[in-house]
C-alpha cells in the first residue's frame, strides 16, 4: 500500500523539483558576472590595463563608497557588489574630468555619458554586453600570481541609447571657446560628429586617454549572444532628479523650440514696379511743367491781345512805374519801416566809410592791434588729433559707454596685425593614416611656409627699440593675460597651435613606411578644439596658446570656405598691445615700438610671402603724412587764388598806366585781412581753451576767402564804376559807395555768422567746432573789411590819383591824368549788354525754370539713396601700405571686431534669481543675457553677432562643482589649491552633497569667484578663468561684491560703413531688449554693448537727423536775418531761402552721382555751402529789392548786371582756379570731399545765383518798395544821377 501510494508522491515531488530547476535556470544564465576586476600592467605612461576576471561581482570596500555614490549612484545599492575596485573608480573619475567640465552644464547629457562609462567600468552585469577579445599575460608582483591584462574588448551598446545620448549632448556649449563642447570631445568637426563616431572616438586607443582598444558595437537586438547595454536615458529637456532642471535653451535646442528667424526685410516702396520716390518726383515734375507752361502760354496770349508790342514784359503792369513820377498806391507801414531801416543802414555805413577814409592811420593801427591781441591767443592753442575727440561728443552715448568700459575693464588693446599669403606655394592634399578622406590644405599651410612665417613672427617678437635711454621690446608692452605667472605675450597666430616652436611644428609620429600623425593631424584637431591641452592624437601636443588662452581659427586663418579652415589662403597674425590712455610714458614706448614694427615690415623681403600689415598708429601716421604731402597742393591752390585776386581787382586803362592802375598791393592787403580773420578766430577761441581741428585749418580759410574776396570785389568794382559827384570829396564818395554796398555785405556776412553760430547746437564735434570757428571768422572778416580795408582802399585811390606806382608807392609815374576816371570792366559790360538781356528774354526764362526744377526733382528723387558713412580707406593716400591691408581685410577676415555686452554695476549675482537672469546653463532663464546673445548669434546674418558669448558665470559654475577637480582648497589654510597639485591636504571647495552640488549663492559665490579668476587652465582643469575672464569681472567693496562685468562675442565680418552702422544698431537693440527682459530698466544699471568702433560710427545713427537739423537751422537763420536786413522784405527772404534750399538739395544729388557719402566731413561742407550760397544769392536779391526800375524783368536785369559780374569774378573765378589745383592731390579725401564737393558747391552756387535766381525774381520777385523809391528820388533830385536813373 505504501509503495503505490508513495510513488505518486515521489513523482509529484520530482516534477516540483524539475519545475523549480526550470525556474532557476534563467537566473543561472543571467547570473551577474564580470569580465574584469582591478588594474594590471602599464599600458603607457600612467595608464594601466584592467585585469581579466570572469567571476561574480565583488563587494566594494567602504573607502570607495563616496566615489561610487558620486559617479555611479545607480550601482550604489545592497552590498555594493561591482566589477571594479577603488583604483578603477578613481581612474574613471580622473578620466571623466574633461567631459565633466564641458558637459555637466547639461545634467541629462552628463547623466547619460556617465551611465555609459559606469556600466562599462563597474556594472555587475558586464558579461552581458562586454566581450574580451584580446589579453596579454601579467605577473602581479604584489600578490605574486599570474593574471591577464585586457588589451581589447567589444562593448555592445544599444543604438537607442547611443542616439539618445548624442541628442542630449549635441547642443551643449563650451562658453569660453565659443564652440560646441562635442568639438572638443568628438575628434571631428561638430558638423561631422554623430553618435557612432563620437563613442568610437572616446573608446579609441588613439585618442590618448584610453589605455586599450574598446570596440563599440551598436545594436538594439542581441548580437552574438550578447545583450547590448540599453539603459534608460534622459533627454536634454528632462530633469535628472528633483533637484536639477532640464538643460538650458543654449545647451538644448528642444527646450528653445524652433530656431529664431530674422524678421523679413521691409518691402521696398514701389509704384508701377519702380522706386516710388522716382515715380512721384517724375509725376510731380511733369505736372509742374504742364501747369507752368500752360500759365506762360496763357499770359503770352493775354499779352498779345492787350499790348501793342510783343516784347512788352509779361509783368510790366504789375511793377510800380517809377519813371511816371506818380504814386500808384498808398505806402504801407511795412514799406515805410523797411525804407527807414534801409536808410539807417545806408547812413551808418556812409558816415563810417567817410570816417575810415579820413582817418586811415588810426583805423589801420587799431585794426592791427586788434588782430595782434586776438592772435596772442595762439600761445594757448591746442589741436585735437585724437580721433575719439574729433568724431564723438563727450556727452554721446558711445563716448560715455567707452569711458565706462575703460574705467572698469581697462582700455581696449592696441592692435598690430599682419595678413600673409604664399603666392609661390600651391595647395596640397593630406591623407590621414590609417584611413579617412583626403584633406586639402591651402597654400600657406605647407610646413615650409609655416616655418618661414614662424621665423618672421619670432623676428617681430625680438624687435627692440630705444626710447629715452631704455630698450623696449614686445614683452614690455604686450598683452600677457597670465602675468606674472606666465609672461608670454598674446599672439593670435596659427603657429600658437604649435606653441610657436619649430620643433613642435616638426613633431611627427610614424615609422619608415607611414606617418601616423604630424602637423596636419594637430592642425585639424586644434581648429576644432582650440582650448584643448592635449590633441588626443598620437602627438598629444597642446592646442592652447602659450599665453594661456585659446586661439580661435576664425581669427588666425583667412580665405577659407564655410568652416573648412584647412582651405585657408591667408594667415592672420595679431599682436595685441596694451593701451595706456593715462600713462603717456608707457604710451610713448608702445608708439616707439610700433614705429620700428612698421619700418621692419616695410623693409622685410621674402619672395615666398606677401604681407599686408597695419599697426595701431598706422592710420594716424598716414593721415599726417598725407596732410604734409598735401600742404604743397593747398599752398599752390591758395597762391593761384591770391594771384588772380591781386590781378583782377585792378582795372588797367592803358599799358602805360599798368603799374598805377593795378591793385596788387590792395589785393594782397585784402587777402591778408581774410587770413587775419581766420587767425583771430583761432586765437579768440584758444583763449577759452577750445581746441581746433584739422578740418578747421583745411576748410575755414577756403570759406572765409570765398566770402571775404566776394565783398572785396563788390566794394572795389562798385567804386570803379561810380562817378564822383560835383564837389564830392574822396571820403564822401567812398562813404556813399560803402553805404550802397555795405548793407548787402552786412546781409550776407551776418546771416552766415548767425547760421554758423547756430550750427554749434549740433552734437557732432566736427560740425560744432567748424561752425564756431567759421562764425567768428566771418564776423571778424566783415568788421575788418568795413574798417581796415576801407581805409586801405582810400589810401590806394589817393595813390592812384597821385600817379604813384602800385607796391612801389614812393615812385611817381610820368604819365599824368586828370585823376581816377570811372570805368566799366569788360566783365561788367558783358553782363550788362549781353548776358543779362539774353538770359531774361521771354523764351529763355521758361526754359531756365524747367531745367532747374528738373534738376531739383532729380536730386530730390535720389537724395535718399546717398550712402551714410566714411570708408576708412578714403582717408589714406593712394600710395599707402595700409591700402593693401584694407583690401585684404574685406577679402580674408572671417570675424569682425569683438563686442562686449556689459552689465553695469548694481546687479546681484549672489542670488539665484540674479544668476538666472544672466547665465546660460541649466536652470537659467530662457531670456537671460547669455541666452539672448546666443539666440542673436543663431541669426548672425541679421543681428551681425557672429558667435555665442563667452560666459564667465557659466564656466564658474562648472569650475566650482564638487564633482570637478578644479575647485580645491588646502584644508589647513583655506588657500586655493590648483588642480595640477598632488597633495592629500587639498579638498573640494564644496561638499559632495545635494546642497553642495547646487550653484553657490551668497557668501559662497563670492568666496570662490576670485579663485576661479586666478586659476590657470591645466590638463586636469581646462576651466580655469584667469586667461579668459580675468578682466571680465570688476570687484567692488574690497572684493566682497561683483561690480560691472562683460560677456564677449564677435561681430560678423564688417566690410562697409553700412555694415558697421548696422552692427552697432542691432547690438544696441539686443542690449536694450536684455535690459527690459531682466526687469532692470527702472533701476540704476543696464546692459549695453561696446566695441572699439562704436565711438566712431555712432554719429551715423543720427547723421540724417543732424544734417536736417543743421541745414534747417542754417536756412531758418538766413531767412530771419535776410528778412530784417532787406528792410523786412519777407518775400525776398523767401525767394533767397528757396534758392539756397535748392542748392543744398542739388548738392545731395551731386553726392549721389559722384558716390560721395554723408558723414561729418560732407556735412561740414553742406553747412559751408549754405554760407557760400548766401554770397551767390543775397547780393543779387538785395540789388533787386533796391532797384527802382519799372518791371521785375528790368530790376532783375539791373541787379544781375551790377552784382552778377562782381559775384562771378569774386567767387566763381577765384574759387574755380583754387579748386582745380586740388584735383592733383594724392589724398582721396581731398579729391572727393574737397575737390568734388567744392567744385559742385561753386558751380551750383554760380548757376543758381546767376541764372536761376534772376529768372525767378523776374517772375515772382517782390514788388517795388514805394517808400524806398520815393526816398531814392529825393536823394538824387537835381543831380545827374536823377537823369540817368529815371529818364
Amino acid at each position: 500500500m505504501g509503495s503505490p501510494q508513495g510513488s505518486p508522491g515521489r513523482g509529484g515531488l520530482g516534477l516540483l523539483v524539475l519545475f523549480l530547476l526550470l525556474l532557476l535556470s534563467p537566473v543561472r544564465v543571467l547570473a551577474q558576472s564580470c569580465v574584469w576586476y582591478g588594474e594590471c600592467g602599464v599600458a603607457s605612461g600612467d595608464k594601466r590595463y584592467n585585469c581579466a576576471y570572469d567571476g561574480p561581482p565583488i563587494a566594494l570596500p567602504e573607502d570607495g563608497y563616496d566615489v561610487m555614490q558620486e559617479l555611479c549612484p545607480g550601482l550604489f545599492f545592497g552590498n555594493v557588489s561591482t566589477c571594479c575596485d577603488v583604483h578603477q573608480l578613481q581612474t574613471l573619475k580622473n578620466n571623466l574630468q574633461l567631459p565633466l567640465q564641458f558637459l555637466s552644464r547639461c545634467p541629462s547629457c552628463f547623466y547619460n555619458l556617465i551611465n555609459l562609462f559606469c556600466e562599462l567600468t563597474c556594472s555587475p552585469n558586464q558579461s552581458d554586453f562586454l566581450n574580451v577579445t584580446s589579453t596579454i599575460p601579467y605577473y602581479d608582483p604584489i600578490l605574486k600570481e599570474n593574471k591577464s591584462s585586457i588589451t581589447e574588448l567589444q562593448y555592445f551598446i544599444g543604438d537607442s541609447f547611443a542616439n539618445a545620448m548624442y541628442n542630449a549632448c549635441k547642443d551643449v556649449e563650451a562658453p569660453s571657446s565659443n564652440v560646441k563642447a562635442l568639438g572638443l570631445l568628438c575628434g571631428k568637426d561638430v558638423k561631422d560628429c554623430n553618435a557612432t563616431n563620437w563613442i568610437e572616438y572616446m573608446f579609441s586607443k588613439d585618442n590618448g586617454q584610453t589605455p586599450f582598444s574598446i570596440i563599440p558595437i551598436f545594436s538594439d537586438v542581441p548580437v552574438h549572444g550578447m545583450n547590448p547595454m540599453n539603459n534608460a536615458t534622459k533627454g536634454c529637456n528632462e530633469s535628472v532628479d528633483d533637484l536639477t532642471a532640464p538643460c538650458s535653451c543654449q545647451d538644448c535646442s528642444i527646450v528653445c523650440g524652433p530656431k529664431p528667424q530674422p524678421p523679413p526685410l521691409p518691402a521696398p516702396w514701389l509704384l508701377f514696379g519702380l522706386d516710388a520716390v522716382y515715380v512721384i518726383m517724375w509725376i510731380s515734375y511733369m505736372g509742374f511743367l504742364l501747369i507752368f507752361f500752360a500759365l506762360v502760354f496763357g499770359v503770352w496770349c493775354y499779352r498779345r491781345r492787350h499790348f501793342v508790342s510783343e516784347y512788352t514784359p509779361i509783368d510790366s503792369n504789375i511793377a510800380f512805374p517809377v519813371n511816371s513820377h506818380c504814386d500808384n498806391g498808398k505806402i504801407t507801414c511795412g514799406e515805410r519801416l523797411g525804407e527807414r531801416f534801409e536808410n539807417g543802414l545806408r547812413m551808418t555805413f556812409t558816415s563810417w566809410g567817410a570816417f575810415c577814409v579820413r582817418n586811415p592811420r588810426p583805423v589801420i593801427l587799431f585794426s592791427v592791434v586788434f588782430i595782434a591781441m586776438c592772435c596772442s591767443g595762439f600761445v594757448y592753442i591746442k589741436a585735437t588729433t585724437n580721433p575719439v575727440d574729433l568724431w564723438s561728443a563727450p556727452s554721446s552715448q558711445a563716448r560715455k559707454e567707452k569711458e565706462y568700459f575703460d574705467t572698469h575693464f581697462g582700455p581696449f588693446f592696441r592692435t598690430e596685425q599682419l595678413i600673409i599669403q604664399a603666392p609661390n606655394s600651391h595647395p596640397h592634399t593630406y591623407s590621414p593614416y590609417p584611413s579617412g578622406a583626403d584633406v586639402s590644405f591651402g597654400p600657406p599651410l605647407t610646413k615650409e611656409i609655416l616655418h618661414q612665417v614662424l621665423d618672421l613672427q619670432e623676428a617681430i617678437v625680438n624687435i627692440t627699440v630705444s626710447f629715452d635711454n631704455e630698450t623696449v621690446t614686445l614683452k614690455d608692452i604686450c598683452l600677457a593675460p597670465l602675468a606674472p605667472y606666465n609672461s608670454n605675450c598674446t599672439i593670435l597666430s596659427v603657429l600658437n597651435y604649435f606653441q610657436n616652436s619649430h620643433s613642435v611644428l616638426d613633431h611627427t609620429i610614424g615609422d619608415e613606411f607611414f606617418t601616423y600623425a604630424d602637423y596636419h593631424t594637430h592642425f585639424l584637431y586644434c581648429v576644432r578644439a582650440p582650448a584643448s591641452l592635449n590633441d588626443t592624437s598620437l602627438l598629444h601636443d597642446p592646442c592652447l596658446g602659450t599665453f594661456g588662452g585659446p586661439v580661435f581659427p576664425w581669427l588666425v586663418l583667412g580665405g577659407y570656405d564655410d568652416d573648412n579652415y584647412n582651405n585657408a589662403t591667408a594667415l592672420i597674425i595679431t599682436f595685441p598691445v596694451n593701451n595706456y590712455y593715462n600713462d603717456s610714458r608707457k604710451l610713448m614706448k608702445a608708439l616707439a615700438w610700433e614705429k620700428e614694427f612698421i619700418n621692419f615690415l616695410k623693409n622685410y623681403d621674402n619672395p615666398n610671402l606677401t604681407i599686408s600689415f597695419s599697426a595701431e598708429r598706422s592710420i594716424e601716421d598716414e593721415i599726417n603724412r598725407e596732410s604734409n604731402s598735401d600742404i604743397g597742393i593747398v599752398l599752390i591752390s591758395y597762391t593761384v587764388m591770391f594771384v588772380y585776386i591781386s590781378m583782377a581787382l585792378g582795372h588797367i586803362q592803358s599799358c602805360r598806366r599798368l603799374l598805377v592802375d593795378s591793385k596788387i598791393s590792395l589785393g594782397i592787403a585784402g587777402i591778408l585781412i581774410v587770413l587775419s580773420s581766420v587767425a583771430c578766430s583761432i586765437g579768440i577761441f584758444s583763449y577759452f581753451g577750445i581746441p581746433l581741428t584739422l578740418i578747421v585749418i583745411e576748410v575755414i580759410p577756403f570759406l572765409v576767402l570765398a566770402i571775404g574776396v566776394d565783398n572785396i570785389f563788390i566794394m572795389v568794382q562798385t567804386l570803379q564804376r561810380d562817378e564822383r559827384l560835383q564837389d564830392e570829396t574822396l571820403d564822401k564818395q567812398i562813404g556813399r559807395v560803402l553805404g550802397d554796398v555795405a548793407p548787402s555785405m552786412f546781409l550776407s556776412s551776418f546771416s552766415e555768422t548767425v547760421a554758423f553760430f547756430l550750427g554749434t547746437l549740433s552734437t557732432m564735434p566736427a560740425v560744432r567746432t567748424f561752425s564756431l570757428f567759421a562764425g567768428m571768422a566771418v564776423l571778424v572778416d566783415f568788421l575788418l573789411q568795413v574798417t581796415c580795408f576801407v581805409s586801405l582802399l582810400g589810401l590806394d585811390i589817393r595813390r592812384q590819383e597821385r600817379n604813384r606806382l602800385d607796391i612801389l608807392c614812393c615812385i611817381k609815374s610820368s604819365e599824368e591824368t586828370g585823376g581816377v576816371q570811372h570805368s566799366d570792366s569788360i566783365l561788367f559790360l558783358f553782363f550788362k549788354n549781353r548776358y543779362s538781356p539774353y538770359l531774361l528774354k521771354d523764351w529763355m526764362r521758361p526754359i531756365v525754370i524747367a531745367v532747374f526744377v528738373g534738376v531739383l526733382s532729380f536730386s530730390t528723387a535720389v537724395m535718399h539713396n546717398v550712402e551714410i558713412g566714411l570708408d576708412q580707406s578714403l582717408s589714406m593716400p593712394d600710395d599707402s601700405y595700409v591700402m593693401d591691408y584694407f583690401s585684404h581685410i574685406s577679402k580674408y577676415l572671417h570675424a569682425g571686431p569683438p563686442v562686449y555686452f556689459v552689465l553695469e554695476e548694481g546687479h546681484n549675482y549672489t542670488s539665484l534669481e540674479g544668476q538666472n537672469m544672466v547665465c546660460g546653463g541649466m536652470g537659467c532663464n530662457n531670456d537671460s543675457l547669455v541666452q539672448q546673445v546666443f539666440n542673436a548669434a543663431e541669426i548672425g546674418s541679421y543681428t551681425r553677432i557672429g558667435y555665442a558669448p563667452s560666459s564667465w558665470i557659466d564656466d564658474y559654475f562648472d569650475w566650482v562643482k564638487p564633482q570637478s577637480s578644479c575647485c580645491r582648497v588646502y584644508n589647513t589654510t583655506g588657500q586655493f589649491c590648483n588642480a595640477s597639485v598632488t597633495d592629500p591636504s587639498c579638498t573640494h571647495c564644496r561638499p559632495l552633497t545635494q546642497e553642495g552640488k547646487q550653484r553657490p549663492q551668497g557668501k559662497d559665490f563670492m568666496m570662490f569667484l576670485p579663485m576661479f579668476l586666478s586659476d590657470n587652465p591645466n590638463p586636469k582643469c581646462g576651466k580655469g578663468g584667469h586667461a579668459a575672464y580675468s578682466s571680465a569681472v570688476n570687484f567692488i567693496n574690497n572684493k566682497s561684491d561683483v561690480g560691472a562685468t562683460y560677456f564677449m562675442s564677435y561681430h560678423t565680418v564688417l566690410k562697409t560703413s553700412s555694415d558697421f552702422i548696422d552692427a552697432m544698431k542691432k547690438a544696441r537693440i539686443i542690449a536694450d531688449n536684455i535690459t527690459e527682459t531682466m526687469g532692470i530698466k527702472e533701476k540704476n544699471y543696464r546692459v549695453f554693448p561696446y566695441s572699439v568702433f562704436y565711438v566712431f560710427y555712432e554719429q551715423y545713427l543720427t547723421i540724417v537727423h543732424d544734417a536736417v537739423f543743421n541745414l534747417c537751422i542754417s536756412l531758418g537763420s538766413i531767412f530771419l536775418v535776410t528778412t530784417v536786413l532787406l528792410g523786412f522784405e519777407v518775400w525776398a527772404a523767401v525767394v533767397v531761402s528757396i534758392t539756397i534750399a535748392m542748392i543744398i538739395i542739388n548738392m545731395f544729388g551731386v553726392m549721389w552721382l559722384w558716390g560721395i557719402s554723408l558723414n561729418a566731413v560732407s556735412l561740414v561742407n553742406l553747412v559751408m555751402s549754405c554760407g557760400i550760397a548766401v554770397e551767390f544769392c543775397s547780393h543779387v536779391t538785395r540789388a533787386f529789392t533796391v532797384s527802382t526800375k519799372g518791371s521785375r524783368v528790368e530790376r532783375a536785369e539791373e541787379a544781375l548786371s551790377h552784382m552778377g559780374s562782381s559775384v562771378f569774378s569774386g567767387i566763381t573765378l577765384t574759387k574755380f582756379g583754387g579748386i582745380v589745383v586740388l584735383a592733383f592731390s594724392k589724398s582721396q579725401i581731398f579729391k572727393i570731399f574737397y575737390f568734388k564737393m567744392y567744385l559742385a558747391m561753386v558751380l551750383l552756387g554760380a548757376t543758381h545765383g546767376l541764372i536761376f535766381l534772376p529768372v525767378l525774381l523776374s517772375y515772382i520777385g517782390p514788388s517795388v518798395n514805394k517808400a524806398k523809391t520815393r526816398a531814392a528820388q529825393e536823394r538824387t533830385r537835381g543831380t545827374e544821377r536823377e537823369r540817368l536813373l529815371y529818364f
